[in-house]
């Protein structure tokens, strides 16, 4: 059975990605417009909404240990697999365009 949050939408690659290192909300935010060249720029209500989804999921999980106000957060081992997942997804479409041009 397929999950329901697959395929992932572009916001989530883009958190996933970002999580790939240990990372608060803001430095989340500033990491997603970095490795989009500006073209994501994730408003707070966004970015927890996609944080509570992922986590409620078990793709992200809140480093132990931390202390503090800020959560830092980082990918599981399941977040890992569904990228793998949409990655193998994201190749075979980028492989139609080049067979298809």
């Amino acid at each position: 059975m397929k999950h329901p949050l697959l395929p992932l939408s572009e916001t989530m690659h883009y958190i996933l990605l970002a999580l790939k290192e240990p990372l608060h909300g803001y430095a989340i935010m500033q990491t997603v417009e970095e490795m989009s060249e500006g073209t994501v720029i994730l408003a707070a209500g966004t970015l927890y909404g996609a944080v509570e989804n992922l986590s409620k999921h078990g793709w992200i999980a809140p480093v132990p240990g931390e202390t503090g106000r800020r959560k830092v957060y980082r990918i599981t081992q399941d977040g890992e697999r569904i990228l793998a997942i949409e990655r193998r997804r994201v190749e075979h479409l980028l492989s139609l365009y080049e067979t298809r041009d």
